[in-house]
């Protein structure tokens, strides 16, 4: 191993499930090389609970095979001083180093140490391999794998990879790539890199507050603990970055089930705490919206009429396209639709013109002539309905409440409100009879999307 390689200590886990924060270790492999020196050790863990069925099926570790191990506490001294002073290598490393971190802290602790990830030191090496999972890497790199899925011959197949990168590139690329990879992100200094350490790779809403604990700026990601970095690593290119990591001085997160859940959180959060630095998603005023109060009658002019406020039940009628945060955003749509489909402004009721007299756009040329009798009413209506269609607030498309699923979270939805997001029945009984919120156009556009793209049985009647 070239000289200025830290030692290092490869590593697998296998696990009762997919949280660290309830699930935990059942065995611990580690291969350690420091130069030409190898030690490989493994260890089954007691973990307090059953092991799932399929998790049985994958590992082949049953109830029965760690009955009689020791549990972590009682191997954590060991496993600390294997790992002491090495740089800690996993495939997905976050998810054996955050177990581990679970476990150590629960024995009272506190450990961290660089991390490389050979998921990630793939993609780069690698860039033109479509896939980067352990299976792949064996199979194209012929890594000897005789017992898959169990701690040690994982990590041993990582230490094999490790060898293979050392006999296809020069030493200077290969410590390059681990020095990128391994190096801990750049953190504000008035904050805990210890705390930023612990940010999750999972969906989720992350919340920025100022040394009064004022929220600055609330954000959500697929990935918690990439995006908060990368607002940091945009702090010196970025103004506004470099002004929110000059006064964060404290982060919070909260993880959700998937996309949709951080999105939902995500406006109701902004909304309710109205962070300073977020320039959308703030509190909206009165909504506005066009309403055509007869769309059947193609042989009369149909004139737009602006509505707001109590006038309006958006999600609950036919007849409404927008919604609009203000007057000015909703009459600047209808200005745009009469110039690029050559609507009349006077039939609009954008311009006062006398009964069959020309408006201003005919006479340039930019009118089809509702006006004046060269276009009849039913084509100038046509064009109207045809160029606010895709502006329609769609009405609610069911009898009554329904929910959302997403992973094991169930979001309940009625007439386009977010009342929530339930884990077990009592809470959707809860979320209910808990009354519904205002309209909420942000909210709207989510869950809009969300259903449209909804999967056969992802969305279910309540009630």
């Amino acid at each position: 191993m070239h000289s200025d390689f830290p030692p290092l200590a490869f590593v697998d886990i296998e696990t009762t499930g997919g949280s660290a924060g309830r699930d935990r270790i059942t065995e611990v492999g580690i291969v350690e090389v420091d130069g030409p020196h190898v030690r490989r050790w493994s260890q089954l863990i007691q973990p307090g609970t059953r092991i799932p069925a399929f998790i049985q099926k994958l590992t082949g570790i049953d109830d029965a095979m760690v009955a009689d191990q020791p549990p972590f506490e009682a191997v954590a001294a060991d496993i600390l001083d294997r790992l002491r002073g090495k740089l800690f290598v996993a495939h997905n490393a976050r998810f054996d180093y955050g177990f581990l971190r679970a476990e150590f802290k629960a024995c009272g602790i506190d450990w961290q140490t660089p991390v490389l990830c050979t998921v990630k030191l793939s993609r780069l090496l690698f860039p033109q391999q479509a896939r980067h999972n352990l299976d792949t890497l064996i199979a194209t790199h012929q890594l000897q794998m005789p017992d898959r899925h169990r701690a040690l011959a994982d990590a041993d197949a990582l230490a094999q990879f490790w060898q293979i990168l050392q006999t296809r590139f020069d030493p200077v690329t290969l410590l390059n790539a681990v020095t990128s990879l391994s190096a801990r992100p750049a953190v504000p200094p008035q904050l805990d890199a210890e705390h930023i350490d612990r940010l999750p790779e999972t969906p989720g809403v992350y919340l920025f507050f100022d040394a009064q604990r004022r929220p600055l700026y609330i954000g959500k990601s697929k990935n918690l603990r990439s995006r908060v970095l990368a607002h940091f690593s945009a702090a010196l290119s970025q103004p506004k970055e470099m002004r929110l990591s000059q006064q964060v001085a404290d982060i919070d997160w909260i993880e959700t089930a998937g996309e949709v859940g951080a999105l939902l959180l995500e406006a109701r959060l902004v909304k309710h705490h109205q962070p300073s630095m977020n320039v959308q998603l703030r509190r909206q005023r009165d909504l506005h919206a066009w309403q055509l109060d007869d769309s059947s009658a193609l042989h009369t002019p149909l004139r737009p009429r602006l509505v707001n406020g109590p006038d309006i039940a958006l999600g609950l009628q036919d007849n409404l396209f927008g919604p609009f945060r203000s007057r000015r955003e909703a009459q600047q749509l209808l200005e745009t639709l009469a110039s690029t489909q050559g609507l009349c402004r006077g039939v609009l009721g954008l311009e006062q013109i006398a009964a069959g007299k020309p408006c201003f756009a005919y006479q340039v040329r930019q009118c089809a002539g509702a006006c004046v009798g060269t276009q009849s009413m039913a084509q100038h209506n046509l064009a109207l309905l045809t160029a606010l269609t895709r502006h329609k607030v769609q009405r609610w498309p069911h009898p009554g409440p329904v929910g959302l699923r997403e992973g094991s979270d169930l979001h309940v939805l009625h007439e386009w409100r977010y009342l929530g997001t339930a884990k077990r029945e009592d809470e959707v009984a809860e979320l209910l009879e808990s009354g519904q919120p205002a309209f909420d156009f942000d909210t709207y556009k989510i869950l809009h999307k969300a259903m449209a793209q909804a999967r056969a049985g992802q969305i279910v009647r309540l009630g």
